[in-house]
């Protein structure tokens, strides 16, 4: 099974990044894992001309880019990707007394192929001042001279639920296939569902059932490769490609943005901020409630429209489908960072070359994998992404929506615990030998150098104290001052920086040590100011939280251990001994 992303876009299309070219498209699908890729406006004479100097031949109708203009990377187990000629058409003409805007994807199965339809085209209109060319030609028109120039052609109507430049877009698409493309309606197999729409979304539409429905980035820039796309279960060549998105044999699903993501998927007005669902878009009669103006139908508007299935159906033989986020905006949610900072860069590029590529890591690499590399908060993002635990904030009229794996509360919840038993991201102060002693404050501490602490500290135990990272290690040997410096670091937090004594968890390794903090900050704070700090062990403040909830259980001994190892073994008639078994 592959990866297939088929809609994406040159350099030579407007508003593209200069980075569209052959190399970097063909860099970055070896990043995220995608083995076939669309070339994107073949119908540019300068792009055309492009393709046929840097690719070179592959499996049947598709191509790879010579192995000297390949870029260098260092992806684990990355493969040279394949790419297959495309282009997007957009044809604005009048039909039926409106104006029709409509985008449509096609394929071709040769650079021959991808020429000859070129030229037909430049007989029409101007294909040289866009990637993707505007022309005023009928969609129906345009499949025909399609398929009249290869047969071959696989055809898709592009995001057809995007409000002006779709199928059945809300503002110039029709109502149906047929009003459309007429007795050709037949030779459309498939539709790209868009990034504001998902397959339970299109479920609702019966006239669907007959077509396969396929997912494209539609990328403006390599980065944005692969946001959504296609599972392939085919041997890689464009004969099985025509014939999985065509029949459905060897489909095998989608990768889909959430479609609360896409920027279409509310109704709204972006000047005024509104944003608004289909029902309370009737109920103002499509007018904005600020300005008075037309609103803009979102996408889930324009299926509520058109559906004749309710929410939840589920017809027979539907393809499965995944719901993903870039990895670069999982790590910048799982860690507060910006998603194109250096912080997110980083761990990015050491995930990549120390796991996979980047499908790999958000679907299918082991947990355990992940937050050895990236910590425990990337780890959680990725498997709440997997299980489709986020919140969704819809996008509108333009505006992408928000998809949130954590709120603040829980990432700060969880950093402290990453920075308490994981520590991949603390500040590590370097005092004496080794031994890890942990200190957490929960509060909003904030960094203060006034009011040190009266207890005699070295120059190192002092920058311990005073550190004002979100997490400090201090490597210590015995006999070094540990207790004392944390005694003096909490101490510093509650007196000089206003942390509250219950915001404060303190845990040591023995319940002597425990006890030893407890009193030694009483004689500072007093009772009163060491009441609500959580000061123990590991295993005492585990087993009183355990207590708290009402899960009521003794500590295991080691006597108590023996015993039931003892038992497990008699149960399976294994002659070995208990202690060595544990061990």
């Amino acid at each position: 099974m592959y990866i297939a992303d088929l809609h994406i876009h040159s350099k030579y299309s407007r508003a593209t990044s200069r980075d569209c070219d052959t190399a970097h498209l063909d860099f970055w699908a070896r990043r995220k894992g995608i083995a076939l890729l669309g070339t994107g406006d073949f119908t540019h004479p300068a792009w055309r001309e492009e393709l046929r100097a840097n690719l070179t031949e592959a499996e049947s109708g598709l191509y790879t880019l010579r192995e000297d203009l390949r870029l260098p990377d260092s992806v684990k187990d990355a493969g040279a990707p394949r790419f297959v000629l495309s282009a997007e058409i957009s044809s604005i003409y009048k039909k039926n007394g409106r104006v029709r805007k409509v985008h449509n994807c096609i394929l071709m199965p040769s650079l021959e192929a991808a020429e000859t339809l070129s030229q037909r085209l430049e007989a029409i209109g101007n294909i040289h001042s866009d990637g993707r060319p505007i022309l005023g030609l009928d969609s129906k028109d345009l499949l025909e001279i399609t398929l009249e120039a290869c047969p071959d052609a696989i055809f898709i109507p592009a995001h057809i639920w995007t409000p002006h430049f779709a199928l059945f877009g809300a503002f110039s698409g029709f109502d149906t296939m047929e009003e459309c493309f007429e007795d050709l309606t037949p030779y459309i197999h498939a539709v790209e569902t868009g990034l504001s729409s998902d397959p339970p979304m299109n479920w609702r539409v019966s006239a669907l059932d007959r077509l396969t429905l396929v997912s494209n980035s539609d990328a403006h820039s390599p980065a944005k490769l692969g946001r959504e796309a296609n599972l392939i279960d085919a041997e890689l060549s464009y004969p099985a490609l025509k014939r999985a998105i065509e029949t459905g044999e060897g489909f095998a699903g989608t990768l889909e943005f959430f479609p609360e993501e896409g920027k279409y998927h509310l109704d709204g007005h972006r000047n005024c901020g509104v944003c608004l669902t289909p029902a309370e878009t009737q109920r103002l009669g499509g007018k904005c409630p600020v300005c008075g103006k037309k609103l803009t139908i979102g996408v889930e508007h324009r299926v509520e429209v058109l559906a004749d299935r309710p929410v939840g159906f589920l017809p027979e033989g539907r393809k499965p489908f995944e719901q993903l986020v870039p990895l670069p905006e999982v790590i910048a949610a799982s860690t507060g960072a910006s998603a194109f900072g250096k912080q997110a860069t980083a761990l990015y590029e050491r995930l990549l070359e120390t796991i996979g590529p980047e499908f790999y890591l958000l679907r299918e690499a082991p947990a355990e994998e992940i937050e050895a590399q990236a910590g425990l908060c990337v780890a959680e993002g990725i498997r709440r992404l997997r299980v489709g635990k986020v919140e969704r904030k819809p996008g509108f009229d333009g505006e992408y929506g928000v998809i949130r794996l954590f709120d603040p509360d829980e990432l700060t919840q969880l950093k402290g615990q990453m920075a308490m038993f994981g520590l991949p991201a603390a500040i590590r102060t370097p005092v004496k030998k080794r031994e890890t002693l942990a200190v957490r404050a929960r509060g909003p501490a904030a960094s203060a150098a006034a009011n040190s602490p009266a207890e005699s500290l070295n120059r190192e135990q002092m920058q311990a104290v005073l550190a004002d990272g979100p997490a400090v290690a201090v490597k210590a040997g015995p006999g070094t001052g540990k207790t004392k410096t944390l005694v003096a670091k909490i101490a510093h937090l509650v007196e000089a920086c206003g942390v509250k004594p219950e915001e404060i968890t303190a845990v040591t390794f023995t319940n002597q040590a425990a006890a030893e903090m407890r009193e030694r900050l009483q004689a500072r704070l007093g009772r009163k100011g060491v009441r609500g700090m959580v000061i123990g062990t590991f295993h005492a403040i585990c087993l009183s939280l355990l207590k708290s909830a009402g899960v009521n259980r003794r500590l295991l001994s080691e006597q108590d251990e023996v015993d039931l190892a003892a038992a497990f073994l008699a149960e399976r008639d294994e002659r070995k001994s208990p202690r060595a078994f544990l061990q």
